[in-house]
């Protein structure tokens, strides 16, 4: 299949001599044919022309759950990839959150196989302890050898210590990145929103951010003390970016992501009760919010994530306290990230991480596979129902304003 892309204007920054240049870009068979000022189409070509047309390397979500296997009512992966493709992601990194959980090779090798022949690359996450009950650490290796990016508890922290330092020691020996999420238990206790002036005027329980910052400070010492790789993922609070840039600033190899709705809204966005912004990390304060976005700007986050998690609709539409936390997000993530920051931040922060996961980013030049992301910044519009794509209508977006639309992508020799 031929496809030509007509004076797009490419986003690439590791290509200073296309970077934000008009070109048309010409595909054959999935490879980057040629990229020119002006090219004719061949025969049987599929000409994409748009008033407004972007394009840049394919975009990257670090945190996607789906339902399949075990909760195929809140998401397939079949319709979950297609969301993604569609959101404008060529790759995503899979939670475990499918029942049964996936703890060893065989799960990961499902994951992977349910996968194959989409436009969008699935990789799937194992556990880190077996059935995810922090216990006793999963089978780390094997999952390793049959495709596993990584090992997280999914919004599980891991209160046993030791069981964090074995992990990173272990991981060592075959280069495996450990997740640990960042909350202590026993300060949160049965919190439900961030602990603050709003939790005190709705009368709900709060979690502090000392909950997050005291397990960050403890996994930080377990790090130092052990080496390994950790990723903590979805942080929330002002206190966690200053902790990750102090461990950054030793050397630690540590790494960290933050939710798009946790740069977007605040716990202000709960005086209704709405069940859509009850997540995980709570939303925070504005302090917070300005604390994430200069983390962002300065690099101490490295990544940015759509944490995209499907609830089917009676497990949102309940009471406030009885509620499961989570909202979907890869059709809101381009616009709500857009709408925050400028375009080149916007797009440099969707097309990161893929190292850290041991995945290679893929480039913008001739002979090379295509794996682009096709896009319009301009476009303002209200976020509503008809812009879910998703099985589970959870969004905590919906009457959100929002700047700029995903197309669609071009990857794996398809276009969707």
């Amino acid at each position: 299949m031929n496809i030509l892309l007509k004076s797009v204007k490419i986003f690439d920054t590791n290509n200073k001599d296309l970077h934000l240049k008009r070109r048309d870009i010409l595909i054959k068979n999935g490879i980057i044919d040629k990229i020119a000022v002006k090219i004719e189409a061949p025969s049987k070509t599929k000409v994409i022309e748009h008033s407004n047309l972007h394009v840049s390397v394919g975009w990257f979500d670090s945190s996607v759950s789906f339902g399949e296997p075990g909760f195929e009512e809140r998401e397939t992966i079949t319709n979950g990839l297609q969301t993604a493709a569609k959101s404008g992601f060529t790759d995503i990194v899979l939670n475990p959150t499918s029942y049964p959980i996936p703890d060893s090779s065989s799960d990961i090798v499902f994951l992977k196989n349910a996968a194959n022949g989409h436009a969008t690359n699935m990789y799937p996450l194992g556990c880190l302890t077996v059935k995810g009950e922090g216990k006793d650490l999963a089978e780390l290796y094997d999952m390793k050898n049959a495709g596993a990016v990584g090992y997280y508890d999914f919004k599980h922290a891991i209160e046993n210590s030791n069981l964090l330092k074995i992990a990173l020691q272990y991981a060592q020996n075959f280069d495996g990145l450990v997740m640990s999420f960042p909350l202590d238990y026993k300060i949160a206790g049965k919190g439900l929103v961030n602990e603050g002036e709003v939790s005190t005027k709705l009368g709900l329980k709060g979690i502090p951010s000392l909950a997050e910052e005291l397990q960050i400070a403890r996994d930080l010492f377990i790090l130092e003390y052990t080496g390994g790789k950790l990723h903590i993922p979805t942080i929330s609070t002002a206190g966690s970016v200053k902790l990750i840039a102090e461990a950054k600033k030793k050397g630690l190899d540590v790494s960290c992501s933050v939710a798009i709705h946790n740069l977007f809204f605040t716990d202000e966005h709960l005086v209704e009760f709405d069940t859509h912004y009850k997540i995980m990390p709570p939303l925070r304060t504005k302090s917070d919010v300005k604390a994430l976005l200069k983390g962002l700007k300065d690099g101490t986050i490295d990544t940015v994530t759509s944490d995209h998690i499907p609830m089917d609709i009676e497990q949102k539409r309940v009471e406030f306290d009885n509620a499961a936390s989570g909202s979907i997000g890869l059709e809101s993530a381009f616009g709500g990230l857009n709408k925050l920051l400028d375009l080149e931040l916007t797009i440099a922060l969707l097309t990161k991480g893929r190292e850290r996961f041991g995945l290679v980013t893929p480039v913008i030049k001739e002979g090379e596979q295509a794996s682009l992301t096709i896009f319009d910044p301009e476009t303002e519009y209200t976020f509503d129902t008809k812009n879910i794509l998703s099985t589970s209508k959870n969004s905590m977006f919906l009457g959100a304003k929002l700047k700029g639309k995903a197309l669609g992508i071009i990857a794996n020799g398809q276009i969707i």
